[in-house]
């Protein structure tokens, strides 16, 4: 862990999973593949609380069970090699899979200290949870309250010797930030390297969207079918290099790298239980093929609250999809809707969504989702002919409303509605659905505790009066962190060749929420100045009919040559109520890139 003089050497990092349901080979591919110190996994998404939730009421176990396969396959070689594993697959339940973890070593004959990480689960709540975005007050009875942990209770963990660390809910980048504390002894008040550690995690949590997977310019990519996992070899300042191991598919790129800084991001003062990270302080550097250094990260104290996670049940959901073919689409889809609701009413259920999406238009391609809760059918990009999918969604608290009274309806119209009349769902039964309420807590309040052994360590919440010791360079005197550093554009921005907006710039996109995130940058630093006076929030409603009217927040990172936006409530409730075909918000980015925008030369 030390060099020649005494110092910690970078801590090699590598992360074997962006989600639950990644690829189970990838723990044994990283183990494998060349030198690591230290073997994380993200299964948390905001929708696998509810899937886990689900599970947990069905009898089933509350943490990710793919976990074991991976561990599996690689427990006794990262023993043997004295690799340290931190996953956060301990879902809703992180003593259950510890105590698994601990099963599979005693089958396998193996000796492993595995601790787990609790504190997080919050239920029985106190008191109802206020919505940290509307203010609104939950009236509904909470399936799931969990408090995102930071670093620290990982950190305390491997400085009691786990060698492998089973947590609950904790910040995707304390996956990395945790280990960084107990490899190098960070302290609360270390805010920069800490930042920079929150950085590198962010890059690498999501599995090979870091090393080319879901990347805009995927045809730069070399052998995207083998790609590759991210490793971020971090060091005691808090910088660190993005990158993989050698043979592996995938692009490890300043490219690759901003994509996935700008995914699910809002604020450039990236908040987290343990530090603050300014994003509009990063910098990159292409050190070598597959090499991305990340500097200058600097970190501003947490604030006083950690962020909540509720779920609880929404109601019961069923959507039946007709595909429209041929002239008069809008015609034909307003057919198709009459001749349900005379079978059924429209006012029978809670909430109803229709979404028409084309699919080849009469003008050509990639016509654009058009998006509706409304009772008429929005037909915005819906060519006089093609092909085009009409998906309609109704959501009840009665299960047998939304059930197959509704899907049987839709199929009875079939001999007797638009011609070339034809369906993608069978009719079938109403499924349950959950809703994900974002609130807030006392850091105070929350006592994460560390169990190995027998050994109970409690973590209590320490406040960080830290402060970075350098400047921000252009640190706005107010407004959105740096807006005020925006380079200003001499030109017209509406002036130039029009061309698809994708051409100069890549996008990246997701759900936070109801909200959707969409990042975007341009790859030659002189087109800058042109994108963040040509792309204001208001433009971006233009250019994407299914964003207009929404309240749109614009960030820029100069940094970065890169805009995000934050589009509040276009994912509804979120994505595990959202009836949106695109529920998580992946695609707006590239919806965007394909409009066509003047561009200059």
């Amino acid at each position: 862990m030390t060099d020649e003089a005494g110092r910690p050497g970078p801590m090699r990092v590598a992360n074997c999973g962006g989600f639950y349901g990644d690829r189970l080979s990838a723990a044994r591919e990283m183990v494998e593949g060349g030198p690591i110190d230290v073997l994380t996994g993200d299964w948390l998404a905001e929708l696998t609380m509810s899937i886990l939730a689900g599970n947990r009421l069905k009898g089933r176990p509350g943490y990710a069970r793919t976990f074991l396969t991976q561990m599996e396959q690689v427990l006794g070689t990262c023993l043997d090699r004295g690799i340290r594993v931190v996953a956060n697959a301990g879902g809703l339940d992180p003593a259950g899979c510890a105590e698994a973890v601990s099963a599979l070593a005693d089958r396998l004959g193996l000796r492993a200290a595995v601790a787990h990480v609790t504190g997080d689960d919050l239920m029985p709540l106190a008191a109802p949870p206020v919505h940290a975005d509307t203010g609104e007050t939950l009236r509904a009875a909470p399936l799931t309250a969990n408090a995102y942990l930071g670093g620290r209770p990982i950190a305390v963990a491997l400085e009691h010797g786990a060698d492998v660390v089973v947590t609950g809910r904790v910040t995707d980048a304390a996956l990395v930030t945790g280990p960084g504390m107990w490899w190098f002894g960070w302290s609360p008040g270390d805010l920069d390297p800490l930042a920079g550690s929150v950085v590198a995690g962010h890059v690498i949590e999501c599995g090979c969207q870091a090393t080319g997977g879901n990347y805009a310019f995927f045809e730069e990519v070399p052998d995207l079918a083998h790609c590759g996992f991210p490793i971020a070899e971090l060091h005691a300042d808090g910088s660190s290099v993005i990158t993989k191991h050698p043979g592996t598919g995938g692009l490890v790129s300043v490219g690759t790298v901003t994509a996935q800084l700008l995914y699910e991001i809002a604020s450039p003062r990236y908040a987290g239980p343990d530090v603050t990270a300014r994003f509009d302080t990063i910098r990159l550097e292409q050190e070598g093929p597959d090499r991305v250094r990340i500097t200058g990260v600097r970190g501003e104290p947490p604030p006083d609250t950690l962020k909540v996670a509720v779920t609880f049940l929404g109601g019961h959901r069923n959507t039946m999809t007709l595909v429209l073919t041929g002239l008069d689409l809008a015609a034909k889809a307003r057919v198709a809707q009459e001749a349900i609701w005379a079978r059924i009413p429209r006012e029978s259920f809670e909430q109803v969504h229709v979404e028409l999406t084309p699919l080849v238009a009469g003008g050509g391609p990639g016509a654009g989702a058009a998006d509706t809760e409304t009772a008429d059918t929005d037909t915005r990009g819906l060519g006089a002919a093609g092909t085009a999918l009409l998906r309609i969604t109704v959501m009840d608290p009665d299960p047998r409303t939304a059930g197959r009274a509704f899907s049987s309806a839709v199929v009875e119209t079939g001999l007797a509605s638009y011609p070339g009349f034809y369906g993608l769902t069978p009719p079938g039964d109403a499924s349950p659905y959950g809703v994900y309420w974002p609130s807030s807590v006392e850091a105070g309040a929350v006592l994460p505790l560390v169990s190995l052994d027998g050994l109970r360590v409690e973590v209590p919440h320490t406040p960080s009066h830290g402060r970075s010791p350098w400047p921000v360079v252009g640190e706005p005197a107010g407004g959105p962190p740096g807006e005020a550093a925006v380079p200003p554009y001499a030109g017209d921005p509406l002036a130039g060749v029009t061309r698809p907006l994708g051409t100069v710039a890549g996008a990246r996109s997701g759900d936070k929420g109801g909200d959707a995130n969409l990042g975007v940058w341009v790859r030659d630093p002189a087109r800058y100045p042109w994108l963040a006076a040509f792309l204001t929030a208001d433009r971006l409603g233009e250019l994407l009919p299914e964003v207009r009217g929404l309240p749109i927040d614009r960030f820029a990172l100069p940094n970065l040559h890169a805009l995000n936006f934050v589009v509040h409530g276009l994912l509804g409730r979120g994505v595990a109520a959202s009836p949106l075909l695109d529920a998580q918000a992946k695609a707006l980015g590239e919806r965007l890139r394909a409009v066509c925008v003047p561009i200059p030369a």
